[in-house]
């Protein structure tokens, strides 16, 4: 449904579902007014209690009301609170007004039920039948209540000020392909030089306006050359010419790329100017095992971390079996069926038969740390390799509450495909991951891949496809 004119007043009447989601959703609407029913008021306080992450924007979202009612008489309230602008330059312009008295909601008869989203939107119609000149829209994360509404003629529309973009086709993949007179255009000046084996070139031209620190330019074409940006400054860019790790005497733990953008997945694992790395794709791209085999690598081999600490959210794919016994790591283990997978392949061309894979797997595990995301507030995490895997789940919230963790040496991963989101309220587009791919991109220490092509089997890219 698309959006009305807004160069009208516009009242938005807010479900509580976009407060438990946003706690500063209110002051997300410009010069345009918010309505909050009386039943919000009353979901808000029956969702208060608990230590979830609804319940914490449910009581912040509380407080936000009590600053804004703060020495404000009945009169003052009935004509609307004044809402100050989440903008630095914006002054208060959109008010905010409560349900100070009993609206004929004027619902058909025939509308099965009389619950609280009913009442949400009768008073959504009520409120546009008595303010006739203005836009009154029922913003709400609720699909199927936006649909009643629109059934019963009152404009509903999704909260989109917590979506990073507008359409997920459009996120950042982290790599560009040069056009095929990219040479002829930019190839006159091109300066080259090498430090510690690695080569770079100085290259200037119109396109380099559009290239940003850490993306990665490629040819599209056999044996052409993959780079990487490490630097732009106006119309000039220095670019670092790509590790091969799809050669077996470039294997990292074992494993081998087996397309491009593998291979730049694995440059940016093992690039140690790299804090923060964010890598997408859908099920049997690698993802995991690239990781791992580079964690493992830098963290067993080069020393660079002091271990490696895996998470996840823990969100079942069909019905929750119940509490779990055990410790935290044992806790999570269920969790961590990737994990045990992605180990069972590093392992298994190991030489000295089951004595030697046994061995190598109690080393590999007393290295690595299983963690639940539940008990990351307030920890600092030193010289470590975190994974972060599903990430797509998270919020934005909970994203930088983790991201936030990181402490000096640390490097963090996060994997994920946003096509496969299980948290409710959450899109493609206003997924933490989604978040931070666009926000850190383009800063120096972070880089970002898409990964398309599944290498897991033939069956399971069969699948992929087809089902």
């Amino acid at each position: 449904m698309t959006r009305p004119e807004r160069d009208k007043r516009c009242i938005f009447v807010l479900d509580t579902n976009v407060l438990m989601h946003d706690p500063t959703a209110i002051f997300r609407f410009d010069e345009h007014d918010v309505y909050l029913p009386m039943v919000v008021l009353e979901e808000l306080d029956a969702g208060k209690k608990g230590l979830s992450e609804a319940a914490r924007n449910v009581r912040q979202v509380s407080r936000f009301l009590d600053e804004l009612m703060s020495g404000a008489t009945k009169d003052q309230i009935d004509r609307g609170l004044p809402l100050p602008s989440v903008k630095k330059s914006g002054a208060p312009t959109g008010r905010l007004f409560f349900q100070t008295r009993a609206l004929e909601a004027g619902l058909p008869a025939n509308l099965p039920g009389r619950g609280n989203d009913d009442a949400i939107l009768g008073q959504a119609l009520a409120l546009s039948r008595e303010v006739p000149d203005a836009a009154v829209v029922l913003v709400s994360k609720d699909i199927n209540l936006r649909i009643k509404a629109a059934i019963l003629g009152v404009h509903a529309e999704d909260y989109f000020s917590d979506q990073t973009i507008e359409d997920a086709d459009l996120l950042y993949t982290g790599t560009q392909a040069l056009a095929p007179d990219f040479w002829e255009r930019h190839g006159k000046d091109v300066q080259s030089w090498k430090e510690h084996s690695r080569t770079f070139y100085r290259i200037a031209g119109p396109a380099v306006k559009e290239w940003h620190a850490n993306l990665f330019v490629y040819e599209d074409a056999e044996s052409g050359v993959e780079a990487i940006v490490r630097r732009v400054q106006g119309e000039e860019a220095v670019l670092e010419l790509l590790q091969d790790y799809r050669a077996d005497r470039h294997n990292v733990w074992g494993v081998t790329a087996r397309n491009r953008e593998q291979n730049f997945a694995l440059n940016l694992l093992l690039d140690p100017e790299i804090d923060f790395v964010t890598i997408l794709g859908p099920a049997g791209t690698g993802k995991t095992l690239m990781t791992l085999a580079a964690g493992l690598a830098q963290t067993l081999d080069n020393k660079r971390f002091n271990e490696i600490i895996m998470t996840r959210v823990t969100i079942p794919l069909g019905e929750d079996i119940g509490f779990l016994p055990g410790t935290e790591e044992e806790k999570m283990e269920p969790w961590m069926g990737a994990l045990m997978d992605n180990l069972e392949v590093l392992t298994q061309g190991q030489e000295g038969g089951n004595w030697a894979r046994a061995a190598t797997n109690d080393l590999l595990r007393s290295r690595i740390r299983i963690r639940s995301l539940n008990f990351m507030r307030g920890r600092t995490f030193l010289h470590r390799y975190i994974i972060l895997d599903e990430a797509q789940n998270l919020t934005p919230k909970q994203m930088k509450a983790l991201v936030t963790r990181a402490g000096p040496g640390t490097k963090l991963v996060c994997l994920g495909n946003i096509a496969q989101i299980d948290t409710p309220y959450l899109t493609e587009t206003s997924s933490g991951l989604t978040y931070v791919v666009n926000r850190f991109r383009g800063w120096t220490h972070s880089g970002h891949v898409t990964l398309v092509r599944g290498e897991r089997s033939r069956l399971a890219d069969f699948a992929s496809e087809s089902l």
